[in-house]
Parts: structure tokens; C-alpha cells; sequence
């Protein structure tokens, strides 16, 4: 079940498990009893963030059912729920009509190869539009999306939904006539399958149980959407979407899905009990007792309880799974084994993760998309702060869209996430799950230094305090790498006549040639000028920021037998540096962040508008859904850095956008100044 925030996905499932007797009383969202809402956070702010798992029987077919967030903030909890499911049924509140994130998981679930159903909710509120809300959802979605059933009224109140093959039903009050749909879905059913469009040319009309047998197929293969109306609160039309659940639904054998054998080649999955197995883990839950939980989804193949099995993860050992279970919302309960379309649990297993494979067969991976949104944290406590380490490793095993980043050059650790919201939830679970308050402010942006031209100059370092002496000279030319270089290319003979070695450091992009001859600087010296080259690369020159880029020749030098020492040449190393990098016309550099901003056409002037002033540069648009353009944009990260905020607020909640980082860039003279005279860098002492 997936859809925009507060369609009442998970309302529905409540109501189902309850209607087939899976769970007792009833449940609700709004007062902290949904079955599949039982994390506090959702309890508390009465929305789901994490995909939560279900299972109920109707008419024989038993489901399993998986509640996705609504928010685009958890988009990485649906996208885990899409990779676990055949079928997506896409929820939409007949009032509101179709908001962002129905755009984003149609999307999505497209893009994954699913099946795709869309219930109208809410038909039961005022002023509902039905026959301009499917003239939306068609023109945005395709013609594909075909009533299965419409609503009928009765002075404007809905009372009931008619069938649209069914020919014996009284069709008054219906919203739109039913008949005129009879055709299209009888059509987008045989498109799937050769033989029946031929005898369809040829007259022949298939009947009610054959229509059953295709829509399926058609469902599964894209060329029908069905499109189904009730109202959850009311129960008008909802025995019927359950019927048409199970005739519309796509089951695992009729899924197209390939994963590659022991030999690389492509094997076609038939979601066949006996054949190899393939599964994969598509999501894991921290629980607070049973620890870790592996969710798992079978596609081929079966799983039982207490295998042994390989994982598709670099590692030839086999793991043993030990106890599989059911999932019904929070409770766990044991099954010994799990076929195509069934989902388990398993605890305990630190092998297992978010995209591992089991068993012999690799399916692709699980691609999330990258967060955008970062904070600098640091524990309130000192004391916590290993519990925090803890902590922050329960979040990212959880969520793919969570990451944290230890900058060396800033010293801070950042949490990314997909928006502020999500960063708040995540703070809240800190601090309720691990009991851990953290202090959050905006992150420092990672400058970096690099040089402009080529440079050359020596130092010598000489100290004498009565006893053994310090002495080391040093002399360096200075050259500009810039990124992308070939380095066997830029390293030849005719640039560097005298050559003897050269070292690559592909983090700082930086290239160390030693050009030494006549023995000035004896070769056991050599690895300490090295290191104290790649400490000031660490601590930077102009505004303590890591240096980057540069190429630097050591030709020439002079020791002394007694007092020369390996800690008097690398400290001559770091000078040297540090003296010829001024000299080199030395810059800052900022990062560059690419960036794909998908927004109504309504709003292309505003984007447009608002990226001149942050420095960015829009490199083209092309259509996304209808009436959506995906803008293409470059701009430093110091100014989309906050994006999500501003998007939010131009497009009234519409927009979407993701970013990463692209480049650096040199920085603009007065942003250098700046950050100079924010640095406090202070001269150092060479005596």
C-alpha cells in the first residue's frame, strides 16, 4: 500500500485485517491502536514512517501486505516496500486528488515492474469531483488506468460503486457511465495475450472467468491499471476492493523478474517452490527485543528455517537462518518455511543487510536514492558518546537514505537524511530508542585548497640546542594537477628528465615525483619528506582546509651526516610546502552539486529565478509526469544547502529534487575572503 501522506493507506489495512479476522477490536491511526502504525513516532505524530508488514486470506488468496509511508521524507521505506511486493496499490484521498508522492511511488513502482491498482479513498467527503479526478489520474498516469468499478450517489452522497463488467447492476447514480469503460478494460485485458487479441479481431468476447484469467496478466505486464473507489471510513465499496484485489492482483508467477546464476548468465524467475532459491533481505527493523530483524522476500525457490544458506555478499561462508517468521504488524509468529510471494523474519543474523541475496541466485540491487539534507551532531553528553557511535550505526542498518559522514576536514559528524523532517524523527528515536540527546547545527562546507600555477622554492630547517643538532634542506617545484589527469600521461621523462620514483595519492589527487640525483638527499629520507608532504595536505595553508590538485617535484636538497634526521626532513617537507604553495597563486575551492529539480510547470519561473541568485546554473529541462518539468542544475553547495526548505516553500510541498555532488570549483574572490578571515588561521612559528 503505498501513496501521498493521509490517502488512509494505512487505515485500509486496519479495515482489512479486521473484515478477515486477523486481529480483533479495531485499530486506528488517530488514537495510537493501527495495527501497522506501532512505532512511538508514529504513534505520536499519527503518520507511518517505517514500512510496516501485514498478512490476511480473502476468497481463499492469501496476501501479504506491506504499509509504505506516505511522506516523500521516508521515500526510502517505500522504495524498500516496492522491492518486496508484485503489485502496488496506489492510494489517492478523492478530495485532495493527485499529490506529489502519488506521482513519486507510481513512478517508482513502475519503474520496478510491478503491478499496478489505484483506490480512490474518501469518495464519502463533500464535494468530490469524481469524473475530473479520473480524467487526472488518466491524463497523468496513462489511458491505461480504467474504472474496474465507479461510485454512484445518491444526492450527492456515495452509497455504492456498480461493477464495470457487470451487465445485471443498476447503474443509476453513477458518477460516470460504467458502460462506456466496458470496452477499453475489456481491451487493455486481452493486449497481454496474443491468442485472445486474435480471436477478440475475430469477434469473439471472453467471458466473466476469462476475464479474470487476464486481467492479471495485463495488470502485471502494464497495459492495465484498474482504478477502484470505496470509502474506509463508511465501508461503502470496500467488500468490493477486496474482490478486486484478488482478481487484479499480480501473483509471483506471473511476475518478469531475472536474477543472475553462479555463471553470470540471466535466469528467467518463475516463482517456482521447487526451483533455485532466490530471496533477498529488502528491509531491516531494530527491534527493541528480539534486537535485529531481517525481512526477507522469497521470489524462487523455498526458504526453511534452519538452512543453511549462501549469501550473494563477497563472502563464501554459508549462514545459518535459524527460526523464520510471519510478520503481523509488531507480533512475529514461527512458520518453518517460506515460498515465492511470502515474506519472513529472521533475527539475529549480523550478515544480513538491507540488498543481501540468498541462496544461489543474485537479483539486482536495491537502488535508494541519495539524502540530501545534513546536520552536524555531537552528544549533549561527553559520556554518550560512544552510545552514540552505537546508535547512529541501529539508524543507517535500518535506513538506506541515512548516512554518516566523519569529515576529517571539519572534524564533525554529519547526518544526512532525505529532509528536516526526517532528521527530526530520527533525533527523536535517538533519543527515545538509545536514550541519546544530541545537539544539532548546520555543517561546516568542505573548502579545499589548490594552486593556479606552477611554483618552485626551498626550505631549510636547522635547530641547534647544545646537543645533537636538526638539519634538512629541501627544494621543490611545484606544478597544478587538475583532476582527471592522466598520470602516466603528466609523469613522463620529457617533463620530468630526471625521475627516479613517483607515488600517487588518489585522495588528495596528489602526485610526489622524486627527481633526486647525486645523492644531495640520501633515499632513506626520501619516505619522510612524503609524510610530512601529505600532513600539510591535511592542514592546508591558506584557511586550514585540505590542499588538492598538485603535482610536487623534489629535485634537489642537502643533509648533514650527524644532525639530519628523518623528523628534520619531514618537517623541511611540510615547510617547503606550505612556502612554494603561496607562491603558487594558491585558491579555495568549493564543491559543485549537481542537481535535478522536479517541480510543476507553474513554478519553472520561480526555479529558474531562485537558482540565479544562488550562483547556480540551470543546464536544460525536460518533461517529467504531465504537467511537471525535471530542470537540470549545477550550483556550490554552500548555496543549495538548505534547498529542501526553499523548494518546499515555492512549490507549496510540490516539488521534489535530488542532489550530489558534482565538482570543485575555484571560489569567487570575495566568498574567499571570507572564509580566510573566518578562518583565525594563524602564522606559524619556524623558529
Amino acid at each position: 500500500m503505498c501513496g501521498h501522506g493521509s490517502s488512509g493507506k494505512t487505515s485500509l489495512i486496519d479495515r482489512i485485517l479486521e473484515t478477515t479476522h486477523e486481529v480483533e477490536g479495531r485499530h486506528s491511526v488517530d488514537d495510537g491502536t493501527s495495527v501497522t502504525d506501532f512505532e512511538p513516532e508514529e504513534k505520536l505524530h499519527h503518520y507511518s514512517v517505517e514500512a510496516a508488514l501485514a498478512h490476511f486470506r480473502h476468497r481463499g488468496v492469501r496476501f501479504n501486505c506491506i504499509d509504505a509511508p506516505g511522506y516523500p521524507d521516508f521515500i526510502g521505506q517505500t522504495i524498500s516496500a516496492i522491492r518486496g511486493a508484485d503489485t502496488a496499490v496506489i492510494v489517492i484521498d478523492a478530495h485532495a486528488g493527485i499529490a506529489v508522492n502519488t506521482r513519486r511511488v507510481f513512478a517508482e513502482a513502475q519503474r520496478a515492474g510491478l503491478g499496478r491498482i489505484i483506490v480512490v479513498n474518501k469518495m464519502d467527503l463533500e464535494n468530490v469531483d469524481y469524473p475530473s479526478l479520473l480524467d487526472s489520474i488518466r491524463q497523468t498516469f496513462g489511458s491505461q488506468c480504467i474504472p474496474f468499478n465507479v461510485p454512484c450517489a445518491n444526492e450527492g452522497r456515495f452509497e455504492r460503486v456498480v461493477g464495470v463488467m457487470d451487465d445485471g447492476a443498476d447503474p443509476s447514480g453513477a458518477l460516470v457511465d460504467p458502460r462506456s469503460y466496458q470496452e477499453p478494460l475489456v481491451e487493455a485485458a486481452i493486449e497481454a495475450d496474443e491468442t485472445w487479441m486474435e480471436r477478440y479481431f475475430e469477434g469473439e468476447v471472453p467471458s466473466r472467468a476469462e476475464l479474470a484469467d487476464l486481467i492479471p496478466r495485463a495488470v502485471a505486464a502494464g497495459v492495465l491499471v484498474p482504478v477502484v473507489s470505496c470509502s474506509i471510513k463508511t465501508g461503502v465499496g470496500f467488500a468490493e476492493l477486496l474482490d478486486a484485489m484478488v482478481i487484479c492482483s499480480v501473483p509471483p508467477s506471473l511476475m518478469h523478474r531475472s536474477a543472475l546464476g553462479p555463471d553470470g548468465e540471466p535466469i528467467e524467475l518463475t516463482g517456482d517452490p521447487s526451483g533455485p532459491l532466490a530471496a533477498q533481505v529488502f528491509k531491516t527493523r531494530i527491534d527493541p527485543f528480539v534486537q535485529k530483524l531481517s525481512y526477507i522476500r522469497v521470489y524462487n525457490g523455498t526458504l526453511h528455517k534452519d538452512d543453511t544458506i549462501h549469501l550473494n555478499n563477497g563472502s563464501r561462508k554459508g549462514v545459518k537462518i535459524g527460526q523464520l517468521m510471519e510478520v503481523q504488524g509488531s507480533e512475529l509468529r514461527p512458520v518453518d518455511e517460506a515460498q515465492p510471494g511470502d515474506i519472513v523474519a529472521v533475527a539475529k543474523i549480523e550478515d544480513l543487510h538491507t540488498g543481501v541475496n540468498e541462496g544461489d541466485l543474485k537479483l539486482p540491487d536495491i537502488n535508494f536514492p541519495e539524502p540530501m539534507v545534513g546536520v552536524a551532531i555531537r552528544p549533549k553528553s561527553r559520556n554518550d558518546e560512544a552510545k552514540l557511535a552505537a546508535a547512529l550505526h541501529k539508524l543507517v542498518e535500518e535506513d538506506q537514505t541515512v548516512r554518516v559522514e566523519h569529515d576529517p576536514q571539519t572534524h564533525e559528524v554529519v547526518l544526512r537524511g532525505m529532509s528536516d523532517l526526517h532528521l527530526c524523527l530520527l533525533q527523536e528515536r535517538l533519543a527515545r530508542r538509545d536514550h541519546v540527546e544530541i545537539e544539532t547545527h548546520e555543517p561546516k562546507i568542505p573548502y579545499r585548497e589548490t594552486i593556479m600555477r606552477e611554483a618552485e622554492g626551498s626550505y631549510r630547517h636547522k635547530k641547534q640546542t647544545g646537543g645533537r643538532g636538526q638539519f634538512a634542506e629541501v627544494h621543490i617545484r611545484m606544478f597544478p594537477l587538475p583532476r582527471g589527469t592522466d598520470v602516466e600521461q603528466f609523469a613522463t621523462k620529457s617533463r620530468f628528465p630526471h625521475m627516479k620514483r613517483r607515488h600517487y595519492h588518489p585522495d588528495f589527487n596528489f602526485l610526489w615525483i622524486d627527481s633526486v640525483v647525486g645523492g644531495a638527499i640520501p633515499g632513506n629520507f626520501m619516505p619522510a619528506i612524503e609524510k610530512g608532504f601529505l600532513e600539510r595536505l591535511n592542514q592546508g595553508v591558506l584557511a586550514g582546509r585540505q590542499i588538492e590538485n598538485v603535482c610536487v617535484e623534489v629535485y634537489f636538497g642537502k643533509f648533514h651526516p650527524v644532525d639530519s634526521s628523518e623528523t628534520a626532513f619531514k618537517i623541511a617537507g611540510s615547510k617547503v610546502l606550505r612556502d612554494v604553495f603561496k607562491l603558487a597563486h594558491p585558491v579555495l575551492l568549493e564543491p559543485m552539486a549537481d542537481l535535478e529539480i522536479t517541480v510543476p510547470e507553474s513554478n519553472m519561473g520561480d526555479v529558474y529565478s531562485d537558482l540565479s541568485t544562488r550562483r547556480g546554473q540551470v543546464m536544460g529541462a525536460q518533461n517529467a509526469t504531465p504537467g511537471y518539468q525535471t530542470v537540470s542544475a549545477t550550483a556550490p553547495l554552500s548555496e543549495v544547502i538548505s534547498y529542501a526548505r526553499t523548494l518546499s516553500s515555492m512549490t507549496g510541498g510540490q516539488g521534489s529534487y535530488n542532489m550530489r555532488f558534482s565538482h570543485y570549483d575555484a571560489a569567487p574572490p570575495n566568498l574567499q575572503e571570507m572564509i580566510l578571515r573566518q578562518s583565525g588561521q594563524v602564522e606559524e612559528d619556524d623558529s
